[in-house]
């Protein structure tokens, strides 16, 4: 709809103009509510008939007895993988990851013309069986619902955002009958933070939202639990157990993610071909372990009522869940990684108590109990949501009984998957593109930088038993007041300044000829190589030192690196030129999402018919425009005279419709066509 062309809001608008922007803010949270709780329902309803057919009158109809069952997936890849080449428009970011970005850098704008095909090609890829879930979706239909809403309505731009976040919480409220969680979702991964005003806004369209679904499917919690009791503290050992295999667990749901994606992407296989070949592999899981299909709610209630509690099965289906959803999202089904994370935690936690029951058999553990912890546990390692994790899983059961191990498995996962794994799982798809958001916020910009990236990786060091009276030589020969001191093994043994060679020398002259181990300082503040320039620079203030040994966590005598005051400065300019990409790639971004076009990135190929040919001689599709040309790690701003050189980055505003022309000038013919190295540039990446 053309805001111009729509008479009735124009008429609307100019006859209540003294209420303010009050009343557009009310009636955009009521319809931005009550229509996500609509549309959440019908999307939910559509993936259940989608199912029934699939696996009802079509499978029936299809040759091959019970080796049809492989075929119903492939059936589904097919038709994804068709809607995927002629109708879904490729995305750079998809899912939770697209919307963290419009509110950080677009405002709150997203391209919700779009949300029609991806929600159906999302409720095909669910009903067919592909492993993925149907909540990111539905967080989908929510903010772009708001965006729509919102832009329609005119709302007041600083107010966009806070109307994407309560499309959101809506769609999670909606998704799980679950409102709190749908707020604190919104808090922990969209805004950061809420003032009063936008706080009431969130709760008031989440609480909508579930109104409306309950009203139309009910107010049953998603799954049916039994009566589960904490009985002990000393259980809380156990759940300690269940919080590290968790976090574990969720480090190698997401590391599998982006493997699957980069492995994916890599091939020459067109895109219409990957769902069909990754819906034939599910297809064949399935035959044998039919509960890896979709969204797998029925398993997961089925384990939580103690049903399907054989320590090998769950043990298998978690592996096989694992590898089908990062396949599944990697091929271009349209799903999301909520569900999947339930599920890995309700097999882990059902197999894991099942385990524990097994060898302590007087404790009396409940099992299934363990599987509705480790369901919060996994999502929170993964989604990085503790709050939204623990929320979740009580408004999903009203029990309230086990909230206590609940929070205690949460946060042990939480703090072991981020030891592993610093980003979520929507935060490493930003971040692998050179974005460092963080709770709708861009980061400090040393922030994006670890210190592994600029600490000097072989540094001048002092055996133990040299005599002090060498050290001043040692500190001129590597132009430092401060060198690491290693034992006899080469371990760490401590720290020697420019100030400790003074102090003895002003006690005795005789100390000269000690050795450097009786001086140098064995209290060591260090830094890690993967934690960031940031965090290390913060230290270095707290304690007034000016160089760090960098240690490796598991073994901190193992010296990797040193970190000094100049190595901080080098990182800063290298954090600033990194900054200036980022912000280019921004403000690219931005133009795309306000202004509706696209924004298109292409590598030069050699082989290109634009390679080495200067901007005024190249034929572009009309009203495409060439945006900036990045040439290893530097913007070049475009002009008449910018040569092309293959390898080159070029950003191009244009229409989707001229996307496969440019493809052909910029990559050249299909079939002399290889991947280009770059090396200067980061992955570009997607998480659905």
């Amino acid at each position: 709809m053309n805001i111009k062309s729509s008479s009735h809001l124009d008429f609307f608008q100019q006859r209540l103009p003294y209420v303010g922007s009050g009343l557009y803010d009310t009636i955009s949270v009521f319809v931005i509510g009550v229509g996500t709780g609509l549309m959440v329902v019908g999307f939910k309803k559509a993936i259940a008939l989608i199912n029934h057919y699939a696996f009802g009158p079509l499978r029936e109809t299809l040759p091959g007895g019970s080796w049809n069952l492989l075929l119903v997936p492939l059936i589904g890849g097919l038709v994804v993988g068709l809607l995927q080449q002629y109708l879904v428009r490729p995305e750079k970011y998809h899912g939770v990851s697209s919307i963290m970005v419009s509110i950080a850098l677009g405002n709150g704008r997203l391209p919700y013309k779009h949300t029609p095909i991806k929600v159906l090609t999302s409720a095909l890829s669910i009903g067919f069986g592909a492993s993925v879930g149907p909540e990111d979706p539905s967080v989908q239909i929510g903010a772009n619902w708001g965006s729509f809403v919102a832009r329609k309505l005119r709302v007041d731009e600083s107010r966009l955002p806070t109307l994407v976040a309560m499309g959101a919480a809506s769609g999670i409220a909606a998704a799980f009958n679950a409102p709190i969680a749908g707020v604190f979702f919104s808090l922990e991964l969209l805004l950061g933070h809420l003032h009063a005003g936008a706080i009431g806004m969130v709760l008031f369209g989440a609480v909508l939202s579930s109104v409306v679904t309950q009203a139309l499917v009910g107010a049953t919690p998603a799954f049916s639990i039994p009566a589960y009791a904490f009985s002990s503290p000393l259980e809380l050992i156990f759940y300690l157990g269940l919080g590290l295999l968790a976090g574990l667990t969720a480090f190698a749901y997401i590391k599998a993610i982006y493997l699957a994606h980069d492995a994916m992407h890599r091939s020459l296989l067109p895109r219409w071909l990957r769902p069909i070949l990754i819906g034939g592999l599910v297809g064949l899981a399935g035959m044998r372990f039919p509960q890896i299909f979709g969204d797998s709610y029925e398993t997961i209630s089925e384990i939580l009522r103690g049903e399907q509690l054989i320590i090998w099965l769950l043990l298998t289906l978690l592996l096989l869940k694992i590898v089908l959803t990062a396949l599944s999202l990697a091929a271009g089904f349209i799903g999301g990684v909520f569900a999947p994370s339930l599920f890995l935690g309700a097999a882990l936690g059902g197999a894991y108590g099942a385990l524990i029951a097994r060898f302590f058999p007087g404790l009396g553990i409940q099992p299934s109990a363990f599987a509705l912890v480790g369901m919060a546990a996994v999502l929170a390692g993964t989604v990085h949501a503790p709050l939204t994790a623990i929320m979740l899983l009580f408004e999903m059961t009203n029990d309230y009984r086990i909230i206590l191990p609940l929070m205690f498995a949460v946060a042990v996962s939480l703090l072991t998957s981020r030891w592993l794994h610093p980003t979520s799982v929507y935060e490493t798809s930003l971040q692998r593109d050179g974005l460092h958001i963080h709770r709708g916020q861009d980061i400090d910009i040393l922030e994006a930088l670890s210190v592994e990236e600029v600490m000097d990786r072989s540094p001048l060091t002092i055996p133990w038993d040299t005599p002090l009276a060498q050290i001043h030589l040692l500190f001129d020969r590597a132009h430092a007041h401060g060198l690491p001191v290693v034992d006899s093994d080469g371990r760490l043994y401590g720290v020697v300044t420019l100030s400790d060679l003074e102090n003895a020398v002003h006690d005795s002259p005789e100390n000269l000829k000690r050795p450097v181990r009786d001086f140098c300082s064995r209290k060591l503040i260090v830094a890690h190589p993967d934690e960031s320039v940031h965090q290390a620079l913060k230290r270095m203030g707290m304690y007034d030192i000016g160089r760090m040994p960098v240690v490796l966590r598991d073994d901190p005598t193992r010296i990797v690196g040193w970190l000094s005051r100049m190595d901080i400065i080098q990182a800063y300019q290298m954090a600033l030129s990194r900054y200036k990409l980022t912000r280019h790639r921004a403000n690219q971004i931005k133009l795309g999402l306000i202004s509706g076009v696209s924004v298109f990135e292409f590598v030069v190929a050699s082989h290109s018919p634009l390679a080495h040919k200067k901007l005024k001689d190249i034929n572009l599709p009309e009203y495409s425009l060439v945006a900036s040309i990045e040439r290893q790690g530097n913007i070049i701003i475009p002009h008449g005279n910018a040569r092309l050189l293959p390898g080159d980055l070029v950003a191009v505003i244009s229409h989707d419709n001229d996307r496969e022309t440019l493809e052909q000038l910029f990559h050249g013919p299909k079939e002399a066509a290889v991947p280009e190295p770059r090396q200067t540039t980061p992955n570009r990446t997607a998480q659905s």
